[in-house]
């Protein structure tokens, strides 16, 4: 970095916990009733927590043992299964950074709606000018250097706790075991396999959206004071976490039945405080959501401007992304991402569910660098022969079931929507080939695999246009 300031552990926690704990911890309770009873939410957790928990096992792994890969999340595709996976999932996490943010600007604005009517809904005109306003604030902020937005994000996600913590603790008191368990497994309360794990299965992207930053201290590992801080943070921040949205989830169901909590407006948190204590209750959890949408838009719009940044150092991104300014913060890597999303803030005007639509697919085109990084996990413990060597490759095992049923669980329409994301990708992948003068642009396992891309693209556009896959 530029004037040769570094992170701390303290900082990188910040990062992590701040790009984790964003609007989706607010909203987290109606997002998971939806479609799903008390039973299958706790069953969600669990195989949320034993897979993020591998997830983070694995990043603190890596970076302990392989401090030279500096770039995290793509870099471990690289080194493992060869450039154009590496590139893919540099692709995937960009998209998914990115259009995090997009869901991001919903919440905000429709939380500030609460106070400001012209907002209200956070999907209006009004909203798209907000919003734009902020971006571009943030874009400012970030071009002044990545420390003093990392502090600014530090200071934020002290703050966002705060309200956080009160509803937790006023929660409590009021939480009915009766209202808890009402309608358990379901409408008729019996448990039934088959319709227990569909209600499972409709939890996984919402809990993998609210997990999203776990690898935030991984990706800025390379500005960090000590390596060894970066594992520690991630596991910090992670087990902190989850903690905080299990009782999220678990309080709301306690204090109001499920379907009172699934047609919820958001941010649902605030109207679960506020049937407990009443109007101050909403405006306390607002306020905190402003906060916590601020500092995770801050922290995200760092991650998702670093992910091309180090990409094009790692000549994976075209080199133009590599730029820096005199602070160094990577100039023309954040000009194109906040681009893109000025861009798809426009998506507000048409489609009345922008921010589950955003998030979705944020979600989903994160899935193949968590996939792959598991899938290094697994396969550098088998070829070292270290002491902790056993132990390494159960997390890998874990890991990468895990995200195999993640890819499995998100659903066909997803997957689909986000093969279109990727396929232009394959071009610019092809012109970066072209700018090292390589004779070979991909071998035949690549092109293999960029020809399913397109295919799967074809038929999402197919199916789109003749409206069997909705947005």
């Amino acid at each position: 970095m530029a004037n040769g300031k570094k992170l701390g552990q303290f900082s990188l926690i910040a990062i992590v916990v701040g790009s984790m704990i964003g609007g989706g911890a607010f909203n987290l309770a109606t997002d998971m009733a939806g479609g799903a009873s008390a039973g299958a939410i706790i069953i969600g957790w669990v195989i949320t927590g034993i897979g993020m928990i591998a997830l983070g096992l694995c990043f603190q792994n890596l970076t302990d043992k392989r401090p030279d890969l500096d770039g995290g999340i793509f870099s471990y595709a690289s080194e493992g299964f060869g450039k154009f996976m590496g590139f893919n999932s540099a692709w995937g996490y960009w998209f998914s950074a990115w259009l995090g943010n997009v869901a991001y600007a919903t919440l905000l604005f429709s939380s500030i709606g609460y106070f400001l009517p012209v907002f209200k809904g956070g999907q209006n005109v009004a909203s798209i000018i907000g919003a734009s306003l902020l971006l571009w604030l943030v874009h400012s902020l970030i071009l002044r250097g990545v420390q003093s937005a990392a502090l600014v994000n530090l200071i934020t996600t002290i703050a966002k706790l705060v309200p956080v913590f009160l509803f937790l603790i006023i929660a409590i008191f009021a939480f009915h075991f009766k209202t808890f368990t009402a309608g358990f497994w379901g409408t008729n309360s019996a448990f039934h396999f088959s319709d227990v794990m569909g209600q499972v299965k409709s939890t996984m992207l919402v809990t993998l959206w609210v997990f999203i930053g776990i690898e935030g201290a991984v990706v800025l590992s390379s500005r960090a004071q000590n390596k060894k801080d970066v594992g520690k943070a991630t596991i910090i921040g992670l087990l902190g976490t989850l903690v905080i949205y299990i009782l999220i989830s678990i309080m709301s169901l306690g204090v109001m039945s499920r379907s009172q909590v699934a047609h919820l407006d958001h941010p649902s948190m605030a109207f679960v405080f506020e049937s407990i204590v009443g109007k101050w209750g909403a405006t306390v959890i607002n306020i905190g959501l402003i906060i916590s949408v601020l500092g995770a838009w801050l922290g995200w719009t760092l991650l998702a401007s670093e992910i091309p940044f180090l990409a094009a150092k790692s000549k994976l991104f075209p080199k133009w992304f590599a730029k820096e300014n005199k602070n160094g913060a990577p100039i023309n890597s954040l000009w194109i991402t906040n681009g893109f999303i000025q861009l798809f803030l426009l998506t507000f005007l048409f489609t009345d569910k922008a921010y589950n639509f955003a998030f979705s697919l944020a979600s989903s085109a994160i899935l193949i660098p968590y996939a792959f990084s598991a899938f290094y996990q697994l396969k550098y413990s088998l070829a070292t022969k270290q002491s902790d060597r056993t132990k390494n490759i159960m997390i890998g095992v874990v890991a990468s079931i895990y995200s195999i049923w993640m890819i499995y669980a998100a659903g066909v329409s997803y997957l689909l929507l986000t093969m279109i994301l990727y396929v232009p990708g394959v071009l610019v992948f092809r012109s970066v080939q072209k700018e090292a003068k390589l004779q070979s642009i991909f071998t035949k396992g690549e092109l293999a695999t960029a020809i399913v891309f397109a295919l799967f693209a074809v038929l999402a556009i197919y199916e789109l246009v003749n409206g069997t896959l909705s947005i």
